[in-house]
């Protein structure tokens, strides 16, 4: 067996009167990359916040490499070779991505152009060692999301981490640059670095980790070795049932074009073109993805159809009627739902209650209201009808939604979009940051609404989730749609190439 270059024994944490952690078992040897699943509030974030020093354990010790230790602060956690880089990326965005790194450095308070040329020389060597070169001069507002997490890494090799945590690391890359990142971590194995991932991606666990270790409910469920089990049995783990992962079988729409959108182009911030004579259309009962890395137009997308951004020029109708002006008001009568990529900034109000989130956008009709005063008790029963249709689970409808798990979260959101009958729903990376059984339940929605006749616009960086859902999927680079492959047709690698703007017929990047 290899050595054990970490263990965490019999850990205890608690939050108040909620049990995080409860008497759980971890360990991971020398040279391994070791992934940890479970669900939203299993408990694996919180132990590896106490393996990087973020949090402290209540009971329970931890051994690195052999030897009992005390980690404090991540200070500490550093010192001992432990390193952590998260999904939110920790950088200063002013700063170049070599000035990151050395961030912090003693000898950095005293550094002159001398000093960090040589730096600069230090941290390209060490990248390209491990296959993640990136431009270290240049400010990390320049660089590709996944160049920002390439900067990450290094500086966590860079200041001499031997134990790897790394959070949910492919939700932000394209497969292509997934596969890369694979490729580093296994050069890291190699070289005898322990590396540790928590992710809910199981297609990607499969293909790279050794082992592969299961929380649930703040108990170590199973640990296992990645050659001897499935998808299947790590879902089952997880949520501790049988969970659907299979592609939904459909039969194909015939229903009339819901939504065109004709040669639309759109600015965003500082004159940048964000959407370039763009153009597609959904039916109805039709799930169209669309696919692309973060950054080539779908948030602008989305805002523009709900309502949220102008455009310049270009045509979109909708249930054959020609929208003339963005309006919020206007998307939402005329039957738009929207899930937007971040629902606790944009789609929810974190210190309110289920009943105020809930009522948004139908607080001013008669069924809500009457001379402008809410009909509060007929508001609540309506409330807590939803709350139990879509399983929300909630201590009491005046408990403030920040207070829920991403899925209840996301469920709550759905519930309000879904009661008002939408004729389209624009859902944006709508199970990001869920578990397995919370993605389920998501997908469950959305499959519903497409029954019922619906048409779904999903933007999603999720490869399998597109493959699994989508009628149609549409390739989204640089603001234009530059490919579409139909559910009989999907290619996962074809998809891939496109995303990273190769076209396939041409041989040539865009």
């Amino acid at each position: 067996m290899l050595d054990q270059a970490v263990e965490m024994k019999r850990i205890v944490k608690r939050f108040g009167s909620v049990l995080a952690n409860d008497q759980v078992d971890f360990s991971a040897s020398v040279g391994e990359i070791h992934a940890l699943l479970g669900e939203n509030g299993a408990g694996k974030s919180t132990m590896m916040s106490m393996l990087s020093g973020v949090y402290r354990a209540d009971e329970g010790d931890i051994i690195i490499r052999g030897k009992p230790v005390k980690i404090r602060s991540p200070k500490d956690a550093a010192a001992l070779g432990v390193g952590m880089v998260f999904q939110n990326f920790r950088l200063v965005h002013t700063l170049t991505a070599a000035e990151n790194i050395v961030l912090g450095e003693k000898a950095s308070f005293w550094r002159g152009t001398k000093w960090m040329k040589a730096k600069c020389k230090e941290i390209e060597e060490l990248a390209e060692h491990f296959g993640l070169a990136f431009p270290v001069d240049r400010p990390i507002w320049q660089l590709s999301v996944g160049e920002q997490q390439r900067v990450e890494i290094v500086k966590t090799l860079y200041r001499g981490a031997n134990i790897i945590i790394l959070d949910e690391p492919t939700s932000v890359l394209t497969p292509g640059e997934a596969e890369q990142l694979f490729a580093t971590l296994i050069r890291m194995k190699e070289e005898g670095k322990t590396v540790i991932i928590t992710t809910h991606k199981m297609k990607e666990v499969l293909a790279v980790s050794d082992r592969i270790s299961v929380m649930r409910k703040g108990k170590m469920i199973a640990t296992l070795n990645t050659a001897d089990t499935n998808e299947r049995e790590l879902a089952q783990l997880m949520v501790g049932r049988e969970v659907t992962i299979t592609r939904q079988a459909r039969t194909p729409t015939k229903g009339k074009r819901l939504l065109e959108v004709k040669n639309l182009n759109v600015f965003a911030e500082h004159g940048r073109k964000a959407l370039d004579h763009l153009s597609l259309h959904v039916r109805e009962g039709e799930i169209v993805g669309i696919a692309g890395v973060a950054g080539n137009g779908q948030k602008e997308l989305a805002e523009v159809l709900t309502g949220l951004h102008p455009w310049r020029d270009g045509e979109i109708n909708f249930d054959g009627k020609r929208v003339k002006s963005a309006s919020v008001r206007g998307a939402i009568d005329a039957g738009i739902a929207h899930v937007p990529e971040n629902r606790m900034k944009s789609g929810l109000a974190g210190r309110l209650g289920s009943v105020d989130n809930l009522l948004f956008k139908s607080y001013r009709s008669p069924e809500h209201s009457i001379f402008g005063m809410l009909r509060s008790v007929k508001n609540r029963i309506w409330s807590q009808s939803l709350v139990e249709d879509f399983d929300v689970k909630t201590a009491s409808l005046d408990a403030p939604v920040q207070q829920l798990s991403g899925g209840n979260q996301q469920k709550l959101l759905f519930a309000r979009e879904i009661s008002h009958r939408p004729k389209l729903m624009v859902a944006v990376h709508p199970t990001q940051g869920l578990d397995v059984g919370a993605t389920e339940g998501v997908h469950k929605l959305l499959m519903d609404l497409r029954q019922s006749g619906s048409g779904v616009l999903l933007i999603s960086e999720d490869l399998d989730e597109l493959l699994q859902l989508s009628d149609r999927i549409l390739v989204i680079y640089n603001g234009q749609i530059i490919g579409e492959q139909t559910f009989e047709e999907a290619n996962r690698e074809q998809i891939g190439m496109l995303m990273a703007g190769i076209k396939h017929e041409k041989g040539a990047a865009v």
